[in-house]
């Protein structure tokens, strides 16, 4: 629901609560183990609340027990919310190699869900590495199969991928289904963890068409950064700081970019060699030179 903080918290009490001794049997009952599943959850928390070192110390370490445990119905939601963990991060090599894992364990426990998962994501690292064609057929392949298993979590960020791919390809009317749709799942769910992204999202792909409407692209940054805030999604709130700073350079307004920018970018205190970090970074350099 977005509600990170509040998550946050729960998180935290649960990890302080678990006994290995006491609770690690339970996985057999209730499908996960309760300590990977606060720790790849918290990973993702963490992450997006802006502690990137500590999200991706989680993530290790929730891997890495999963691992150790040999529990595959714990294994597999590990690999994919830490997949979310990395991609937010930059990490997209780590993101590949939990991607082949996710894609090799569902294989041998024929898992449609995880499978979808899998192509979902390979999907997304596609967009993300400039393979717009091979992404959109990934993805919709991924996305059909996980409709098919009745399941409709995760989708905005999925769809936000695929309407990334599409506006590279020039489809901008798939791109604009593909995030009405997005929006039309989080009022439906109230699933708003990406929401922030997904609204970032629709103003970058205003700005790539062929008639870019910047007062539009602007109120969809607005709403982006209303929403980050909100949550104090301090990672959403970076990325949608960088949009909106791009675009007010672009109309001259430089100061104004670059002082936006700075207040978000002097909240972090860790994580600058991070991909965004490093993008913020660079973008202030340049308003300020």
């Amino acid at each position: 629901m977005g509600e990170f903080v509040e998550g946050r918290a729960h998180l935290d009490r649960a990890l302080t609560l678990y006994d290995p001794a006491e609770h690690r049997d339970l996985a057999t009952r209730f499908s996960l183990d309760g300590r990977v599943a606060t720790l790849y959850l918290r990973s993702l928390v963490l992450c997006v609340l802006g502690f990137r070192h500590a999200g991706l110390a989680d993530a290790d370490r929730a891997l890495k027990e999963a691992h150790e445990i040999g529990h595959a119905a714990t294994l597999i939601p590990a690999l994919n919310t830490t997949w979310f963990t990395h991609v937010l991060c930059g990490n997209l090599a780590e993101a590949n190699v939990i991607t082949n894992e996710q894609i090799a364990l569902y294989g041998k426990t024929g898992s449609l869900l995880g499978t979808s998962w899998g192509m979902m994501q390979r999907g997304c690292l596609l967009t993300l590495t400039g393979k717009a064609s091979d992404a959109v057929q990934t993805i919709t392949s991924g996305i059909t199969a996980f409709r098919s298993t009745g399941s409709s979590t995760e989708l905005p960020a999925y769809l936000s991928y695929l309407a990334q791919a599409y506006a590279e390809l020039g489809q901008f009317d798939d791109a604009t289904h593909c995030l009405g749709e997005a929006m039309t799942l989080i009022e439906t769910n109230k699933e708003r963890w990406y929401e922030a992204e997904v609204k970032r999202t629709a103003g970058e792909i205003v700005l790539l068409s062929p008639e870019p409407d910047m007062a539009k692209a602007e109120a969809y940054f607005e709403r982006a950064l209303a929403v980050a805030r909100k949550q104090q999604a301090k990672s959403w709130e970076l990325r949608a700081a960088m949009s909106m700073a791009r675009l007010w350079r672009d109309q001259g307004k430089r100061q104004q970019a670059g002082d936006h920018l700075a207040s978000v970018y002097g909240w972090f205190t860790e994580g600058f060699e991070t991909r965004d970090l490093k993008e913020a970074k660079a973008l202030l350099d340049e308003l300020a030179s």
